[in-house]
């Protein structure tokens, strides 16, 4: 997007709210989105003059509410309380929470200080929740971990396109432009138990909607394998040449018959079997450029389960069976769900890596890093928590007992949400670094007011692996500071070793630094580079010109192919369909976003217009389940297990399955989803169970009263 800056001052109404704000939002030309930008984006700027920002540091009082304080004593009461929670409890005691909407400096900056200033292991952020099985799943394949290892143009010239667990048509709507190659040749396939505004694409001839039950998707996947594989269209020179355990795949899939996928997912016989065939369809990879190419994408709705690690190495395995990945035509991505979700989770927020993918486990990265910091590596920490076990130690003996969080609403994001605001709550100390009152930083001790996106610069890093320059429209109000600021004083309290600079062009060229040799080399790349508006595709070393395209002549690993990983689902058992069962309304609840509304809402509901489309949570129900169980459309209900219980009202609509039921994630009170969801994880990437739980729904009174 582009700015430009009509007033020096917001213009407001007799009631304080912004009716023009301090800048205007346009579109700007630019190979992903076009100048295409969705709700959000048209309405972003309205947040800068928010008559609800916070606009100087707050201090928690005894009554529970907060007065303002100077940014002195501020800071120096949270050094104070840093440094004494270090001593009583060790530096393992304080933890961090960071975000996938920091800048790439701030979230380098973040993990530095972590490791250097507090000495501290725990570090983990909310990227946690919604890329690391991709990301786990696509290291162990390809040694390497972007998103998409091809330009999002890419897709514009293909025939095939299949999209599993993404509703990319509210979430990102710019982006649905790249899809319409594929929608004209009738090869638009979208895999979702909805029939989300993406899946509807797929009609009028354009492609097809494949409507598994929830968490399903891996034997789905294992299925289109063995379809594959048993009709002789794997491509086996690929498979040959270029990736290694093709045995072991095809006799872990041999156990999934058309039939049996069909009993275990929903999905019919000769479905599955157009499916396969489809994305067989394409060109071989051993003859490039004859034609328009195939892709396969996943998105969170096949990745935030328990198994969502294995559910995405199996959609690699058949991206690989399919030859598709690493070739010029072709290929595999995932799409990621924050602003800076590739960026955020390169550069040492995650609780197992240093800058640019670099591991803390490993002697020789450590030694890289510390040498850039200036510190002896030996004082570097271990590895620590991922982010739901870190939730889960907050006031807990041994675990973390004050807590800094930044770009994040966990109160409102994370899994068992009812248990975060209980380990919150039981904190020594908790300071929040945001714009807004959000639910977690309303039960902060320290609220510290920093720049939103248009009053910083800095650098983002597209799912594309493309780094781009943010640059600053306007000036932050007075009482506001950059976290790069807040660091630096920080640190220079805590007396920390190393340097640390506010400005963002300098820590960026200390992240290249960090970073060079590793796998996301940002070492060739610098503010001024970027001001060029030099497609800028990581890894991108000194003297090179960037990598829009990864895997075409080798893959990360030392042997240069890609791993083919065999996987079996744990569970194999039938879904439940309730019109074959009581009836008693256990359903399967899937959660997700809508277009008006972001992450945990901590902004978006703030924007009027964007509240007043979508003001609260509602639960979408199938008719016949509706019927069922006496709801009505617009009735109030409850939703509950045992960890918690919801009340929303009701939309009755055909778009759903009738085992399942359709919650947002975005609203806080008893709206909030996440009320309901598991805190159980995979045990590879540590991301959270968010898209299978297990919900009784009961209608509230006769005729949707509200109780």
């Amino acid at each position: 997007m582009t700015l430009t800056k009509p007033s020096d001052l917001p213009v407001t109404d007799a009631a304080g709210s912004v009716v023009q704000a301090p800048v205007t939002v346009s579109g700007r030309a630019f190979p992903t989105n076009r100048g295409g930008l969705c709700k959000k984006g048209w309405t972003s700027a309205e947040l800068l003059a928010s008559p609800e920002r916070i606009l100087e540091p707050m201090l928690k009082q005894p009554d529970g509410g907060f007065a303002p304080i100077s940014w002195e004593d501020a800071l120096d009461l949270v050094a104070e309380k840093l440094r004494g929670t270090r001593a009583e409890h060790g530096a393992d005691a304080v933890g961090v929470f960071g975000g996938g909407g920091l800048t790439n400096e701030k979230a380098y900056q973040l993990g530095k200080f972590t490791r250097v200033a507090l000495g501290s292991s725990r570090i983990d952020y909310n990227g946690r929740f919604c890329m690391s099985s991709a990301a786990a799943a696509g290291n162990r394949a390809f040694g390497l971990d972007r998103g998409l290892p091809f330009p999002v143009d890419a897709l514009d010239a293909a025939a095939t396109i299949l999209i599993l667990g993404s509703n990319v048509a509210q979430t990102m709507p710019p982006f649905i432009g790249h899809l319409e190659g594929a929608r004209q040749a009738g090869g638009l396939i979208v895999v979702d138990p909805r029939r989300t505004a993406t899946a509807r694409l797929t009609e009028d001839g354009a492609g097809m909607h494949v409507q598994p039950t929830p968490g399903s998707d891996l034997i789905l996947l294992l299925g289109l394998t063995h379809i594959v594989i048993t009709e002789k269209l794997a491509d086996r020179d690929y498979l040959e040449t270029r990736t290694t355990g093709f045995d072991a795949l095809r006799r872990s899939v041999s156990a999934w018959w058309p039939e049996r996928v069909q009993e275990k997912t929903g999905v019919p016989v000769w479905q599955l079997r157009d499916l396969a065939r489809r994305l067989a369809a394409g060109p071989s990879s051993s003859t490039p450029g004859t034609g328009a190419g195939t892709y396969i994408l996943t998105g969170r709705g096949v990745e935030q389960h328990a198994d969502g690690t294995d559910t995405a190495t199996a959609a690699i395995n058949l991206s690989l069976v399919l030859g598709l990945v690493g070739t010029s035509h072709s290929g595999y991505g995932t799409l990621t769900g924050q602003g800076n979700g590739q960026g955020g989770r390169e550069h040492g927020q995650k609780c197992d890596q240093l800058p640019g993918y670099r591991k803390i486990a490993d002697p020789a990265d450590r030694a890289h890093v510390a040498g850039v910091w200036g510190v002896d590596p030996d004082t570097l920490p271990g590895v620590g928590l991922p982010a739901v076990q870190l939730l889960q130690s907050l006031g807990q003996p041994g675990g973390v007992r004050t807590l800094l969080v930044h770009a994040a609403n966990v109160v409102v994001s994370a899994p068992n949400a009812g248990a975060v605001r209980e380990g919150l709550a039981a904190l020594n100390f908790l300071v929040v670094s945001d714009f807004f009152f959000s639910e977690t930083a309303s039960l902060a001790n320290v609220v510290l007011p920093v720049t939103q996106w248009a009053e910083e610069e800095g650098t983002m890093t597209s799912l594309e692996g493309r780094v781009i320059r943010r640059r600053k429209a306007l000036d932050a109000p007075a009482g506001v500071r950059s976290e790069l600021w807040i660091l630096q004083q920080l640190a220079e309290r805590l007396g920390a070793p190393s340097t640390w600079s506010a400005e963002p062009a300098a820590v960026f060229d200390e992240l290249a630094r960090a970073t060079a040799g590793a796998l996301a080399d940002y070492s060739g790349l610098s503010h001024a580079l970027l001001d060029t508006d030099v497609p800028a595709f990581w890894p991108f070393p000194v003297g090179a010109a960037g990598t829009p395209r990864l895997f075409l002549e080798r893959f990360a690993h030392a042997d240069g192919r890609a791993h083919i990983v065999a996987v079996r689902p744990v569970s194999t058992d039938a879904p439940d369909r309730i019109l074959q069962g009581h009836g008693d309304g256990t359903l399967t609840l899937i959660t997700g976003r809508l277009l008006e509304h972001y992450q945990s809402g901590a902004q978006t509901r703030r924007v009027p217009e964007l509240l007043d489309a979508q003001p609260a949570a509602r639960l979408q129900v199938h008719p016949a389940t509706a019927e069922l169980l006496s709801i009505v459309d617009g009735g109030w209900v409850e939703v509950g297990n045992d960890r918690g219980t919801v009340r929303c009202q009701a939309q009755v609509t055909t778009d759903i399955r009738l085992d399942t039921v359709f919650l947002p994630f975005h609203f806080a009170g008893e709206g909030r989803a996440n009320s309901l969801t598991d805190d159980v994880t995979d045990p590879i990437s540590g991301m959270p169970e968010f898209k299978k739980t297990t919900v009784h729904v009961r209608a509230l009174q006769e005729a949707g009263a509200r109780v």
